[in-house]
């Protein structure tokens, strides 16, 4: 596997998805993207629970072009909503990988979302799916409860998709109380994905960058404030690729 590569102040490893799975047993998995590297920038919080997870992969065409355009290209985009069905699948005949879902707006949504991987992969692989309430994450009875409610599931992989950098901060926080769990992964909008609440981009639209644009369109209020961040992201780049570019935590 090819050394970490340092964009802004995030190391991305330069990993492909076949890679990835047959490496992948233990650890945190973060998927880095443009509203990620940004954010980076401004939560201090943030970028310390995002450098000590275990493997941070490119989630964004847009990353892997400027990866090209400094100079140490990214092998392969592997985003969250395609390395969550790829690892079920990869582990399908592995009895060993069992999946709590915690995310989404609603609980039918997860459980469809439980129902369709399930059905593709052969066999019961989410073994448990769970949608916290709306600020779950500020109350920390409830955070609890669903602690409780992963460690009794007996599940050893928790895929989180509550957006970021709720799911991140979530994960870090809590860790530390399911000593089952073996793999974390914050997988962003995947169980929407998964369940078809969401429609994903065309593929076309996805290899050429445009996959932010396409998700802008079908969510535009909800998602037009962080696609802004795409003008900042581009100016701390063109400071890297000039030298300029300075880490604001260190």
């Amino acid at each position: 596997m090819a050394e970490a590569v340092s964009i802004l102040n995030c190391k991305i490893d330069n990993i492909t998805l076949e890679q990835l799975l047959k490496t992948l047993s233990e650890g945190v998995v973060f998927t880095p993207n443009v509203d990620h590297l940004v954010r980076l920038q401004e939560d201090i919080e943030f970028y310390h629970f995002y450098s000590t997870a275990d493997y941070r992969i490119c989630d964004s065409k847009i990353l892997q072009i400027s990866s090209k355009f400094l100079k140490i290209p990214i092998c392969e985009k592997i985003s969250g909503s395609d390395f969550f069905p790829s690892f079920c699948s990869f582990h399908k005949n592995n009895s060993e990988v069992t999946v709590f879902l915690l995310g989404s707006k609603d609980q039918s949504i997860v459980s469809k979302a439980q129902e369709k991987v399930n059905k593709k992969v052969g066999r019961t692989i989410v073994i448990e799916a769970l949608s916290p309430s709306f600020g779950f994450e500020k109350i920390e009875e409830e955070c609890l409860d669903i602690v409780q409610k992963i460690n009794a599931s007996k599940a050893t992989v928790l895929a989180v998709g509550v957006g970021s950098p709720k799911q991140e901060k979530w994960i870090m926080k809590y860790k530390h109380l399911m000593p089952n769990i073996k793999i974390f992964m914050g997988i962003g909008a995947t169980i929407d994905f998964e369940a078809g609440a969401i429609k994903r981009a065309p593929k076309w639209m996805s290899y050429v960058g445009l996959e932010w644009l396409y998700r802008l369109l079908c969510e535009p209020r909800r998602l037009w404030k962080r696609y802004l961040k795409n003008i900042v992201f581009f100016f701390l780049i063109f400071k890297q690729k000039l030298g300029f570019y300075r880490n604001p935590w260190v």
